[in-house]
């Protein structure tokens, strides 16, 4: 994939194979690429060249003639409800309760009846530990529930991969732990995820695989253990030297 912003080229050629149930912990310095590939991959952003695709489907475009095509935004809708995003903010509408802004996707994208899709609410709302909330709107809410019911609001969808971009960057240090531990449930759950954190010690302890970006490329890839505690590039020990814990030297 290439993207550019005018003349500034922000992803200079990623490629990445995704097994299903995979975690992909994507991690590096602001301004490398992270937040832009993520949503080129849910199609908030438009991108030059490259493909993306999602169990063989082509996200997004079509080749026609040689030519790549934009789909329809009736056929993007539909697929954007596969792929779930939740942001660093919170992006839960005001004038909703909880379970309303939960039902939303369920009965409008989904068409799911409304007793099921409050069924459903209410079983998610259940395992993110919020049941007692589900009436209430997000201005009662803290930073931490917020956040916990907008991941809530995606995983009810169903979606076949979810996108998480920082999301505990917005909140109160005291309030990170309760949402790295849903996320945590996700992961051990099988669900297939990309996952965008400066959190170094969630990243290892939830990523099957951890991938550095740099400069709008990949400048590494491997397993958590190896990414995070032996690094092989000096930047990448660099990086990681501002995280305690987490890198020291290059591997040698």
């Amino acid at each position: 994939m290439h993207k550019r912003f005018g003349r500034t080229e922000v992803l200079k050629g990623v490629s990445l194979d995704i097994p299903r149930g995979e975690v992909l912990g994507i991690i590096g310095s602001s301004g490398s690429g992270k937040t832009t590939f993520l949503r080129c991959i849910n199609l908030l952003e438009e991108y030059e060249v490259g493909t993306i695709e999602l169990d063989g489907q082509a996200i997004g475009y079509r080749m026609i003639a040689g030519r790549r095509k934009r789909l329809r935004e009736s056929e993007i809708s539909d697929q954007r409800a596969e792929i779930g995003m939740v942001f660093q903010s919170f992006n839960l509408f005001p004038h909703m309760t909880v379970e309303q802004n939960i039902m939303l996707g369920l009965t409008k994208v989904r068409r799911m009846p409304s007793a099921a899709a409050r069924t459903l609410a209410g079983a998610w709302l259940d395992r993110v530990g919020l049941t007692d909330k589900r009436d209430l709107y997000p201005y009662q809410l803290s930073g931490g529930q917020q956040q916990r019911v907008a991941i809530a609001r995606a995983v009810a969808m169903e979606p076949k991969l979810m996108l998480l971009d920082e999301v505990t960057s917005a909140l109160d240090p005291e309030l990170v732990g309760e949402v790295l531990n849903v996320i945590r449930g996700l992961a051990h759950s099988g669900m297939t995820m990309l996952v965008v954190s400066h959190e170094m010690h969630f990243v290892r302890d939830i990523a099957t695989r951890v991938v550095f970006m740099e400069g709008g490329r990949i400048a590494e890839e491997g397993p958590p253990g190896e990414i995070l505690m032996r690094p092989r590039s000096a930047r990448l020990v660099s990086f990681l030297n501002r995280f305690h814990g987490t890198g020291s030297q290059p591997a040698g």
